[in-house]
């Protein structure tokens, strides 16, 4: 069981965690958003909060409606915040732009700890595709288990796809499953400002379209799983976690390259053990050499860890 943090940001940091939100910087501007985990007290007063902060994100009040991803609410901005901005990351040859924004749901378009991820993605694609290189001039002999070169890679849940730029970036072919149009055409222009292109789109329910891939017989190299706790398909299709997960990963199993692919699981539901995504992904894919799991975390100034879900990899 591990417990991973990003180091490699510049655009975002974490300045201060606290009665159940957190301080945050994007790029030039600061946001205080909601954090239900950040249940001890903040480290900066009330004042320093409004102070260095450029927008808040308040919920509205009211029971949250059944199916929703998350309660509604605005923001409450400073003149000087803009609708929309900029930030980049940058790993190795990766170099990625992100165009931010702010929703009625409180996401702005990027979550930063999931760059351990892109990061891991980009290599683990960059290397098997080094090794092809180097077989294919007989320089080496690969490994049984990366004989195929990673060059296919579905996102499912992708959101506005930095898990689908970081594979882009590393050479990979990518198919992109959203159910929200919008959401779609948000990533689309992330990947523009990136310097990419050539991703293939889907706005689908993300069960529907697997069960479809299943049928076809279609493979995958790399797989990215990224579910809500909650969710509606295109077509009102309902997404539970913990009703559809373990379905999910099944036909995952039945899409990944055998013995040769690449998986990326993210969960964020408030409750869920690191045991959990371990569990059910032993239950269907069986052992797996050098699987990775646990929590993903960023630390405040104070040096206080806020925990961001969990993971599990393998390839």
């Amino acid at each position: 069981m591990e417990i991973l943090t990003s180091t490699g940001w510049t655009d975002y940091e974490l300045i201060d965690t606290g009665s159940r939100e957190k301080l945050e910087r994007f790029g030039k501007y600061i946001l205080i958003r909601p954090e239900p985990q950040a249940v001890w007290q903040k480290s900066l007063s009330e004042k320093e909060w409004e102070s260095l902060s450029h927008a808040r994100y308040v919920r509205m009040k009211g029971k949250k409606a059944a199916g929703e991803e998350s309660e509604r609410g605005s923001w409450i901005r400073k003149p000087k915040m803009p609708d929309q901005w900029n930030i980049s990351y940058q790993y190795k040859q990766m170099n990625l732009t992100f165009r931010l924004g702010l929703t009625a749901f409180g996401h702005i378009g990027v979550f930063p700890e999931q760059a351990i991820n892109w990061n891991y993605i980009y290599d683990i694609i960059t290397q098997r595709s080094k090794l092809k290189d180097q077989n294919a001039n007989g320089k080496t002999e690969i490994p049984s288990r990366v004989t195929r070169h990673t060059s296919r890679v579905l996102n499912l849940f992708a959101y506005t796809g930095g898990a689908s730029l970081a594979a882009k970036a590393a050479g990979a072919d990518v198919v992109h499953v959203d159910s929200v149009k919008p959401v779609i055409t948000w990533a689309k222009e992330m990947m523009e400002a990136s310097g990419l292109d050539n991703i293939r789109w889907v706005v689908e329910d993300a069960m529907n379209f697997v069960r479809r891939e299943v049928k076809r017989g279609n493979l995958y190299d790399g797989i990215i799983l990224d579910p809500p706790a909650y969710g509606r398909g295109p077509d009102g299709e309902k997404w539970i976690l913990e009703d559809s997960i373990d379905e999910i990963i099944a036909l995952c199993k039945q899409l990944l390259v055998p013995e040769q692919g690449f998986f990326v699981l993210s969960l964020y539901s408030m409750g869920f053990s690191a045991l959990i995504p371990e569990s059910l992904v032993k239950t269907r894919f069986g052992e797996i050499p050098g699987m990775e799991c646990g929590e993903f975390y960023f630390e405040d100034k104070a040096k206080r860890k806020l925990p961001l879900g969990t993971f599990l990899r393998f390839g």
